[in-house]
């Protein structure tokens, strides 16, 4: 055979296995459906963050962490209930995970150049009881040079070996089906899509003006999930999350839409846990869109009011950064798609991020100056570009002339201005005092016993309509697709299962298009930073099993 391993899709997780595959000598053809612009796929937008435990960073922070206290965390949060059948696999990709990321995870990165920013961000705080969901102390580490400082080590060695000859890559090459020869997987064949200029996430045309047809001793699938595929999620949609929403916007570019799930599970492979998903509630539409419907995650403090579209409290434990399903579930049961943070000018310049690398160009250009821009009065330079030229954000004066603007924007007139204010006040009015019986406020206050919440992360508490702290602001948040956290089951050498819980001889996954790993690692919730990560790790494991059976 020409090659020894076909990987079916050239995202972070294809190039890690890629690469993992070469360097062991043997010879790998990557193919992908989009052009070389987008060579690591959804990684490189991403905002670089990565779950650690007990790392330097968090030990300088003061943050006392264990993989016990971790592997606590990921059990109350993935709520693993088919332990039998569908996340029979995923628990053991779950448990090997955090070993992996209490142990040689950080050093395998740190030994090919990738550095973390000192501060350790705390990601899904969880608000329930110790077992339950959420993290316990902060592990959301961001990579200096996000997403792209993630891709560019990898993408540096698949290079060399594009130029050593062990590597051939392959863009505008569709895969449509895996070819199959006495139970084995043994090659793929597919489309050749016309040549196109499509910059990074812009949308490439499908026209075919070719066919192909290779062979291999594996073939590894790396191809994602279907976050820009509306219709699929839809249909896969739980009902104990709601109704579906009408309206989304969409977090990944228009490739990411599960065709190689299908593809896989026609050649026999198993797939599972396709009802869980992972979506955010605080979505704003892209004033500067790069795909369809293109949309920006806030990643906020918690200082935040958070009202439903007719204008009531969230209640506890429904706060920003908190339980990101638990509160998407509350938004689908109002029944409507969308929702509403308030908040102050003083709120803004300290809690507002944006994912994704382009919304921070301080941390993916690695540059100090930027990055010490942010402690100077007024928000951030891309959150300032959202509240001028987005269409989500309402800015006034006074409470009145806030909420007539959140009326027009949205045509409903739903919102009372006297019943949005008077909770207002009464969250205030709890302010008076160091003690409050307001859950979110005692959240907030706690979350400043943490020295990196209060160095850049959390507001000073302070009173929202004493004008000494406006403007005032709101944000319509719009649903936002963005993983799968469902999909091929594997086993622990990233084989693919077929119905019989049988490995498949000759097919692999890893990444997103494998639930990060068993068909689910993740269960019901991600603890964050998990998602880069698991491509990282089902990339590496999937890569070098193959290896090992070559040798």
């Amino acid at each position: 055979m020409e090659y020894d391993v076909i990987v079916v899709g050239a995202g972070l997780a294809g190039l890690v296995a890629t690469a993992e595959i070469a360097d062991a000598g043997n010879k790998v053809l990557l193919l992908d459906q989009e052009p070389e612009a987008s060579f690591g796929g959804q990684a490189w937008w991403s905002f670089g963050g990565l779950f650690l435990v007990d790392s330097p960073e968090q030990r300088r922070m003061g943050i006392k962490d264990s993989k016990d206290l971790a592997w606590q965390d990921w059990q109350g949060t993935a709520g693993f209930d088919r332990k039998d059948d569908e996340d029979y696999w995923a628990q053991k990709w779950a448990a090997a995970y955090v070993d992996f990321a209490a142990g040689e995870k950080r050093q395998w990165l740190h030994e090919m150049g990738i550095r973390f920013f000192p501060v350790v961000g705390w990601a899904e705080r969880g608000g329930y009881l110790a077992e339950g969901h959420g993290n316990s102390v902060p592990r959301f580490h961001i990579v200096w040079g996000t997403g792209p400082g993630i891709v560019a080590p990898f993408e540096r060695r698949v290079r060399e070996h594009i130029k050593n000859g062990l590597v051939e890559y392959l863009p505008r090459h569709r895969v449509d089906k895996l070819i199959s020869s006495n139970g084995a997987i043994v090659g793929v064949s597919g489309s050749v899509l016309v040549p196109s200029f499509a910059a990074r996430g812009e949308e490439s045309s499908r026209e075919v003006v070719g066919e192909f047809e290779f062979y291999a001793e594996a073939v590894n699938i790396t191809s994602g999930g279907i976050g820009a595929n509306f219709d699929l999620i839809r249909k896969n949609w739980p009902s104990r999350l709601g109704q579906p929403p009408k309206r989304m916007i969409s977090g990944v570019p228009a490739h990411v839409d599960g065709r190689m799930l299908t593809i896989t599970e026609d050649a026999g492979g198993r797939v599972v846990n396709r009802d869980r998903m992972w979506h955010y509630t605080e979505g704003i539409k892209n004033w500067n869109p790069v795909w369809r419907k293109h949309g920006i995650r806030i990643l906020p403090g918690p200082s935040s009011v958070w009202l439903d579209a007719e204008g009531n409290r969230f209640p506890a434990p429904n706060f920003p950064g908190f339980d990101t399903l638990g509160t998407l579930e509350a938004i689908q049961k109002t029944g409507y798609d969308y929702s509403w943070f308030i908040l102050t000018q003083k709120i803004i310049e300290r809690e507002f991020a944006l994912s994704g690398s382009e919304q921070n160009p301080d941390l993916t250009g690695k540059s100090i100056k930027k990055l010490l821009a942010r402690v100077l009065p007024g928000a951030p330079g891309p959150v300032k570009a959202f509240m001028d030229k987005g269409e989500d954000f309402i800015v006034a004066g006074n409470i009145d002339n806030l909420v007539i603007g959140m009326n027009k924007l949205t045509g409903e007139k739903l919102l009372n201005i006297e019943k949005v204010e008077r909770q207002i006040q009464a969250r205030d009015r709890e302010m008076d005092n160091p003690f409050t019986k307001d859950l979110q406020i005692t959240a907030l206050r706690g979350a400043r016993q943490y020295r990196g919440d209060k160095l850049i992360r959390v507001a000073s508490p302070h009173k929202m309509l004493d004008p000494k702290n406006g403007p005032l602001i709101a944000v319509r948040l719009n649903i936002l697709s963005r993983k799968t956290l469902g999909g091929l089951q594997t086993d622990l050498s990233g084989r693919v299962l077929n119905a019989a819980g049988e490995a498949i001889p000759g097919l692999y996954a890893a990444g997103e298009v494998s639930g990060f790993g068993g068909g689910g690692i993740h269960g019901y919730r991600s603890l964050e930073g998990t998602f880069v990560g698991g491509c990282l790790f089902t990339g590496r494991v999937s890569g070098r099993a193959i290896a090992d059976v070559l040798r």
